[in-house]
């Protein structure tokens, strides 16, 4: 099997290319802007100048069976773009649209899309999942430029038998982390006073080496294609209890104040940060029922040894 991969230099794409790398018989090519500092033996190379519907992917395409498209135009707290949708459009739909057909015209036989669980949308109520099923209800221009990615896709898939597989993960964690899973574990590290002692809410979360391994069986398996597929840890996890497993994996005594809930959402809305509260308040979880039964794929890690894996890595930069 012959893969290309996108986005190999990002968080995802750098445990993707760890993984298809040590898989006997499987050819890798990486399509990058920029070549990587290291790079493993045996892994073809070819450079694009970006996402873009002007891109010509006939050099990365060739002679490809499976696309792994990891590359996109990620969500960000502080967007600062005019028009943020149509930026998101532009690399997530239309340079995902012209991939997949240059793909498709040389005989790419499937396509696996990292997505979002943002196409479902952020938060649920107690005990009700998204499911593979669930209507899409995309609250932010990243989520909605990665429902209509899907859309396309399975379109184009209509028309030319393209084999689309698509894979939304939730919050993706693991060594190399950064943004708001690494800024908790500095707090904690710290030893700064968290108000989350108090709050009961469930969260899905995906270690990055549970990931790649689901997306690899995506590449692979014959059921896969024409689905959409859920990902997770398959263990939900509070604030407060992601706090104290972080906490016990730094080596660190947490100090989490019972602070309710109410009152977090009130400076939340004081502050201007009422998104980022509502991530660590509300719950958001995912049923991976349907991605185990049709491709009967469990987690190969435990939640507890990846986040003492992805604190270890973090200790170790910070030098502790």
């Amino acid at each position: 099997m012959k893969v290309l991969l996108t986005g190999a230099t990002g968080f995802v794409g750098r445990g993707m290319l760890a993984l298809l790398c040590a898989e006997p018989g499987v050819g890798v090519r990486i399509a990058v802007r920029r070549l990587p500092d290291e790079l493993p033996g045996g892994i073809e190379c070819v450079h694009i100048e970006g996402l873009s519907a002007s891109q010509c992917w006939e050099e990365a395409v060739r002679g490809i069976d499976v696309v792994i498209h990891a590359a996109a135009r990620v969500h960000v707290m502080d967007e600062r773009a005019a028009d943020p949708l149509t930026e998101f459009r532009a690399v997530n739909v239309e340079a995902t649209r012209e991939l997949a057909r240059q793909a498709v015209a040389v005989g790419v036989k499937r396509f696996v899309y990292v997505s979002s669980i943002k196409v479902n949308g952020e938060e649920t109520e107690p005990g009700q999942p998204y499911r593979a099923d669930s209507v899409a209800n995309p609250q932010d221009p990243y989520g909605q430029s990665k429902l209509e990615a899907e859309q396309m896709l399975f379109a184009l898939a209509e028309e030319t038998g393209l084999e689309v597989v698509v894979v939304r993960p939730p919050l993706v964690y693991g060594p190399g982390v950064k943004a708001n899973f690494a800024s908790l574990m500095g707090a904690l590290q710290r030893r700064l006073p968290l108000p989350f002692a108090a709050i009961d809410n469930r969260r899905s979360l995906v270690a990055r080496d549970n990931l790649v391994d689901l997306l690899l069986l995506c590449a692979r398996h014959p059921a896969a294609a024409g689905r959409v597929f859920l990902a997770s840890d398959g263990q939900d996890l509070s604030t407060a209890q992601l706090c104290r497993e972080l906490s016990e994996a730094l080596g660190v005594h947490p100090r989490l104040l019972p602070v309710p809930a109410l009152a977090l959402r009130t400076l939340g809305l004081l502050s201007g940060r009422s998104q980022q509260v509502q991530r660590l308040l509300g719950s958001l979880q995912v049923d991976i029922s349907s991605t185990r039964q049709v491709l009967d794929w469990q987690p190969p890690v435990p939640v507890k040894q990846a986040i003492r894996e992805t604190a270890q890595w973090y200790r170790e930069r910070r030098g502790q």
